[in-house]
């Protein structure tokens, strides 16, 4: 292999970061189809959050085996697998014809968005140059960032370039926003080609003089045959030292950092960020807004996550983690308590052009009878609907009966009367908290506060436990917005948030600026 150009490692790691880009993507994309889906195949509230959440299982489960085939087959092949799932899930996805079969597309794409996120990092933490690695490595993470945005940005444009659908009728456009992720997945699994092997995994083959090759690429002659002698005696540590058992996380020396770890992975996504990213336009949709305001909402949201991450990256090393903890669950916790107000404050009054639009799609019976209930108001979800259902039930009409109920969520949306720019403003300023706070916070944490020999099993447990709270936010929460209401919803966040104020104040230590060997010994110490 030649000489390395000035910049090639810089274009190789953005290469491979392309798999976090996706990753984002294919998490985010769902945040605009929910409203369709849940017509087209007709999905009660339980359905639907299992059509968004399904992906999160099968990532999981990606996260659990990504590593070892990785080390059997190599990083980069792994990578171009990833590519292949995202590309047969986008066009699967777009192509179902039942929530069964987009169940199934989802989880394809959960096992590339586990992948991704697990092997891209790792590659580009092997190949970059020591004193580049920080930097590089977290380009992968912006990389996702990036995806969520593009993803707000996609789904925009599509709606906006689609006919509109005549009497309440679902266009295509929510199959356009899943299909159109096949595009830079074929990209990235072509881009892969000119990404060479991981100089780790060659020397864990025997292929050493491979390794030599690509590390002198990367970073230059004269560090190759010393950084290949690092690895050699790396992996020859890793052979001689008795691996972790599970159990020994349950040592009372491991007791303290096992709370952090843990509580941190459980406040992360228990304040809703999942369920705030995926079901974003439903929430804006809630609030008053129509089908394309909530998806350019939803690119507001994409852009001040982008802006505050960038924001959280330069100010880590700085600030320190703890402070930024505390500023930004304070900050959610008042914007998720402003939502839920909203809401509280909002009322539901049966007339204006949105009723009318949602009314326009029913029998003939049931438009009679909800047009007549102009001018009430109702102080809450729940009775508006006991009153619809009352005025369809005065019609005798069995399938307005059936119609009504059916949009009953689609009515509560037309005629709910609240201050919609009040909860995008707080919707904002929630993302903004968590984007410099538990976001980045938590995995930069995460890498520091477990010792060296215990790291991965620990990391890998508090990881599996986040990925359960996220599967259970994103299921739950269109359950609980049909059965409690968003106010409550957002209330309970709300407190969650607090709680993560309080548990980041008094329980999470300061690890800035302090050594692995430093932190290990003041956390753990020889008891």
């Amino acid at each position: 292999m030649s000489q390395n150009p000035r910049g090639s490692t810089a274009l190789i790691a953005a290469v491979v970061a392309l798999g976090g880009f996706l990753m984002g993507f294919d998490s985010a994309v769902i945040s605009g189809v929910t409203g369709p889906i849940r017509k087209v195949f007709d999905l009660s509230a339980g359905e639907l959050g299992t059509v968004v959440a399904c992906l999160t299982l099968s990532a999981t489960l990606a996260m659990a085996v990504a590593g070892p085939l990785a080390d059997r087959y190599g990083r980069k092949r792994i990578l171009a697998i990833t590519a292949f799932l995202f590309t047969v899930s986008a066009v699967w996805s777009a192509l179902a014809t039942s929530s069964t079969s987009l169940i199934v597309a989802r989880l394809v794409g959960g096992f590339g968005v586990g992948g991704a996120l697990l092997i891209a990092p790792m590659y580009i933490a092997e190949v970059a140059p020591a004193g580049k690695r920080g930097r590089l490595v977290s380009f992968n993470q912006l990389n996702i960032v990036l995806g969520f945005s593009a993803a707000f940005f996609s789904n925009y444009f599509i709606e906006k370039a689609m006919p509109q659908a005549e009497g309440g009728a679902v266009n295509d456009a929510w199959r356009w926003m899943l299909a159109v992720e096949a595009v830079p997945a074929i990209v990235y699994f072509f881009a892969l080609w000119i990404v060479p092997n991981s100089p780790r995994w060659l020397a864990m083959k025997g292929r050493h003089d491979e390794a030599r090759s690509v590390l002198a690429w990367a970073s230059g002659e004269a560090a190759a045959d010393q950084e290949l002698k690092e690895i050699e005696k790396n992996l020859e540590a890793d052979r001689k030292t008795t691996k972790p058992r599970l159990s020994e996380l349950l040592h009372p020396r491991m007791r303290f950092v096992m709370i952090v770890g843990l509580g941190l992975g459980f406040f992360q996504q228990i304040t809703g960020i999942n369920a705030i990213f995926y079901y974003s336009t439903t929430i804006f949709e809630m609030a008053g807004s129509g089908r394309e305001a909530s998806l350019e909402q939803a690119i507001y949201v994409g852009l001040v996550n982008v802006v505050f991450t960038v924001i959280a990256m330069w100010l880590i090393d700085r600030a320190g983690r703890k402070p930024l903890l505390i500023v930004g669950t304070t900050l959610m916790a008042a914007a998720l308590l402003t939502t839920g107000f909203a809401f509280k404050n909002a009322t539901f009054q049966p007339e204006g052009p949105l009723f009318a639009k949602a009314v326009s799609s029913l029998p003939a019976p049931a438009q009679a009878a909800l047009t007549g209930m102009a001018g009430e108001t109702y102080q809450d979800q729940f009775a508006f609907l006991d009153a619809i259902d009352a005025r369809a039930r005065s019609t005798g009409d069995a399938a307005s009966i059936e119609a009504v109920t059916g949009a009953g969520q689609d009515l509560a949306k037309g005629a709910l009367q609240i201050n919609g720019m009040l909860v995008l403003l707080a919707i904002m300023g929630y993302i903004a908290g968590f984007a410099i706070s538990l976001g980045p916070v938590m995995w930069a944490m995460f890498s520091e506060i477990f010792p060296a020999r215990m790291r991965g099993i620990a990391i890998s447990t508090a990881g599996f436990f986040n990925s359960a709270i996220s599967f259970l936010v994103q299921k739950l929460f269109p359950v609980g917005l049909a059965s409690l209401g968003p106010d409550k919803v957002f209330f309970v966040f709300g407190g969650f948030a607090v709680a993560a104020l309080l548990f980041s104040a008094f329980v999470v230590p300061e690890t800035k600026g302090r050594s692995l060997e430093e932190l290990e010994a003041e956390l753990i110490g020889d008891s």
